[in-house]
């Protein structure tokens, strides 16, 4: 049996000639096949007691719904064959382990294992791609705030613009990584990554190794400089050319990083 996961939210509600494309695949090979919205699920425990071995479940989303189910998973032993249909707005893990920009299925068995967690107000969860803090995390306020209002696909690069530009005020930020301590002023952006890219495409990490066998996240701070000079180096983020303004932008790897 062969099991279809998908998020009927994802990119807005805009995936069913994306389903339809994998239910043909699946016709078209004469393998059976169940299609499941992840919003149905309430128990994933339960769920996986029915999959066998030698099942094959594809799940079909964005970054969103990914980092919503290796959270909901990350107790179960999944021993079938695991994959992830890209179909998002950003797809930045995609990006990140795609051997051709052909590829749109790839097995994430070994990926989702031994993931890094965040604690949030008490709170711990996985991440699979970063952690943001700074700008970034307007952007998710504003954009969570224009979607609710609107179906229309969210412009996170023209949000993060418009915020550092009028309203988005960079604070002074305390960055600790494995017991060292760094201050810096005026933090536009400090996430934390699993992989290199974050927001919808910005190569934020670019030396960031997600199959690092230790376990290594990277932490980029971008600080210190004003509005017009981070303006100008901020397109540089999507090639992950910003590294080369040193004067600006802190790297450093480590286990444990707080912020």
């Amino acid at each position: 049996m062969n099991y279809i996961l998908y998020n009927p939210k994802s990119k807005n509600g805009q995936n069913e000639e994306v389903i339809k494309n994998v239910v043909k695949e699946y016709e078209e090979k004469g393998e059976t096949y169940e299609k499941v919205s992840v919003l149905e699920i309430t128990d994933y425990e339960n769920f996986f007691s029915n999959v066998k071995e030698n099942d094959e479940i594809v799940l079909l989303g964005g970054d969103g719904t990914l980092n919503h189910f290796v959270n909901d998973v990350k107790d179960i032993n999944i021993n079938c064959k695991l994959y992830f249909y890209s179909c998002g707005t950003g797809n930045d893990f995609f990006n990140d382990v795609k051997k051709s920009d052909d590829e749109r299925k790839v097995m994430i068995n070994d990926y989702i294992k031994n993931l890094p967690t965040v604690i949030v107000n008490g709170v711990e969860k996985l991440f699979i791609d970063g952690i943001g803090f700074g700008i970034d995390g307007y952007c998710c306020e504003e954009g969570d705030r224009l979607q609710a209002k609107s179906t229309k696909p969210v412009n996170y690069t023209s949000i993060a613009i418009k915020g550092l530009l009028f309203h988005y005020k960079a604070p002074n930020a305390k960055v600790t990584v494995d017991g060292v301590t760094k201050e810096y002023k005026r933090v536009w952006l400090a996430p934390t990554m699993k992989g290199r890219f974050y927001g919808g495409g910005m190569m934020i990490a670019p030396h960031q190794n997600r199959n690092d066998s230790c376990g290594y996240v990277t932490n980029v701070v971008l600080h210190k400089a004003g509005k017009l000079k981070t303006l100008m180096v901020f397109p540089s983020i999507f090639k992950g050319e910003h590294i080369k303004h040193t004067e600006m932008c802190d790297i450093r790897t480590g286990h444990e990083i707080t912020v």
